[in-house]
């Protein structure tokens, strides 16, 4: 009954209208901007590399907000989401996921570039995202608030499960640990850390998230250079199953573009909106530097561990892939459910024995950080919703815990449910944010690209750019800037002397 709810509500939120919406998008941006997630792509490192951002007592440091944004687009997306999108779209699912993560990271650039600009702070903390430039930007508050309400239900009720699904899957897989033990323990720890507040949540990000990815990826690379003579064979493979030509897999050429659409914002959460709040929280003398790390974090997300996680599956030929009229086109994994199984089967194949638990590891590693990651996206809507109301500023204490209590037990539950359910009801809260947020961005496209052509030309002043929303008639951006403004243009002047240039 359930399942079959959710798989209707699915089929109409991600209906051939959304994808056209978010391709459309993203190739617009791409343009009217040259490409920048390509000819930028130094600018993006030498950003994470700058010392200037140290962040403060509003807000955390530039890098730490790239670490949570790409913590939270690498997750089971990345790794159980590529088997989901093989098996069900076939191989050509990955090209869509690749034209996804080109174009998509046009879209993050300048959603996360609109939620610096329209940041606010609350709390003593700057908040930022979708929300808020909806409100201060397009001036519809009781659209801003309907953002903000999918956006509590979405990370915070209807995805979590994902994550905790997999957790559990993988390490019953591995272990055979007791699920609703595994489920109890993922429950108190998860509480544990987001009853710690906002600074341990990117303090704790910060510290796992690189050694998870290089560990992920050092394994991945090693599969694929076992197999490297297949490489060729395999990406041909997956270029003509997206367009029908694939004997095999020609037939799943419209479910592998929607898969691959499906899949790619779900993994990289690129138009999704979510990755713009954590955006939102910088502290960055100019708005683009913060949409230039989101790029970057695209390209983390789905460039190196999508990418490596299907061509693992595929060159070792480690699935299975479901026909439109069922039964299977291909079956590498008999007897085997679509997810995590697949990945661990194709490390299995060079080191016996030690995909399931090293997959384990991974999962929960990639997967607990993403819960924290979606429980601060939760969090900073509801926030968005009530700060302005008599009970809120009064205490804020019962909505933060009955929240936190609700998000909690979405992620216990997710842990019990039946893996076709938690995905379905994940797809859904991801695409009814990108609705909601790739509007909202085209709406604000003249400001979003006027902020990115004025950090352009301050950069080829030789300058480090400094945001002054008066000086490009932002109207309505955060006042934080105007309050900094000073600060920044001291330290803008004090670079350009070091650097002998007239600022």
């Amino acid at each position: 009954m359930l399942e079959s709810i959710v798989t209707s509500v699915n089929d109409v939120v991600w209906s051939i209208p959304l994808i056209i919406l978010i391709l459309g998008a993203g190739i617009y941006f791409s343009v009217r901007m040259k490409f920048p997630q390509l000819r930028l792509i130094k600018e993006m490192f030498r950003l994470l590399g700058d010392n200037k951002g140290k962040g403060t007592d509003e807000g955390v440091s530039g890098l730490r907000a790239f670490i949570m944004t790409a913590a939270g687009r690498v997750g089971v997306g990345n790794i159980a989401g590529m088997a989901t999108a093989i098996a069900l779209g076939g191989p050509g699912a990955i090209f869509w996921l690749w034209v996804v993560a080109l174009f998509g990271t046009a879209i993050a650039l300048i959603e996360s570039t609109l939620a610096q600009a329209y940041k606010i702070t609350v709390n003593g903390e700057f908040r930022g995202g979708p929300a808020y430039y909806i409100e201060k930007g397009i001036g519809k508050k009781w659209y801003a608030k309907a953002f903000a309400l999918v956006t509590i239900l979405a990370p915070g009720i209807l995805m979590p499960g994902v994550q905790s699904y997999n957790i559990t899957s993988s390490l019953n897989q591995a272990f055979g640990w007791n699920t609703l033990i595994i489920a109890i323990v993922l429950a108190v720890v998860v509480g544990i850390c987001i009853f710690g507040g906002v600074k341990r949540i990117s303090a704790v990000a910060e510290k796992v998230s690189p050694f998870m990815a290089c560990a992920y990826l050092l394994v991945s690379f090693i599969i694929i250079g076992a197999n490297i003579s297949k490489v060729p064979g395999v990406f041909i493979m997956i270029v003509q199953s997206a367009f029908s030509v694939q004997p095999v897999f020609g037939a799943l050429a419209g479910a592998a573009l929607s898969k691959g659409v499906m899949r790619g914002v779900f993994a990289n959460e690129a138009g999704q909106g979510t990755s713009a709040i954590m955006a939102g929280s910088a502290d960055v003398s100019h708005p683009v530097k913060q949409g230039l790390a989101s790029c970057l974090s695209v390209y983390a997300g789905t460039i190196l561990v999508c990418t490596t996680s299907a061509f693992m599956i595929l060159l070792t030929g480690c699935y299975n892939v479901v026909g439109p009229a069922g039964g299977f086109l291909f079956e590498g994994m008999p007897g085997k459910e679509y997810g995590v199984a697949y990945v661990h089967g194709a490390i299995d194949t060079i080191f016996p024995g030690f995909g399931a638990p090293f997959i384990a590891v991974s999962i929960l590693l990639f997967a607990f950080i993403a819960l924290l990651a979606y429980y601060y996206y939760a969090e900073s809507n509801l926030v968005y919703v009530f700060h302005e109301t008599k009970a809120w500023m009064k205490s804020n204490k019962p909505f933060l815990y009955v929240f936190r209590g609700i998000f909690i037990l979405a992620a216990f539950q997710g842990c019990l449910q039946a893996v076709s359910v938690v995905w379905t009801m994940g797809d859904i809260g991801c695409g009814l944010m990108t609705w909601l947020n790739v509007i909202a961005v085209l709406i604000l496209s003249n400001q979003g690209l006027a902020i990115f052509k004025d950090y352009e030309r301050q950069k080829k002043l030789g300058l480090e750019p400094v945001f002054d929303p008066d000086l490009l008639g932002i109207q309505n951006a955060g006042s934080v800037w105007r309050d900094r403004l000073a600060e920044y243009k001291v330290a803008q002047m004090a670079d350009a002397e070091e650097k002998g240039i007239a600022a």
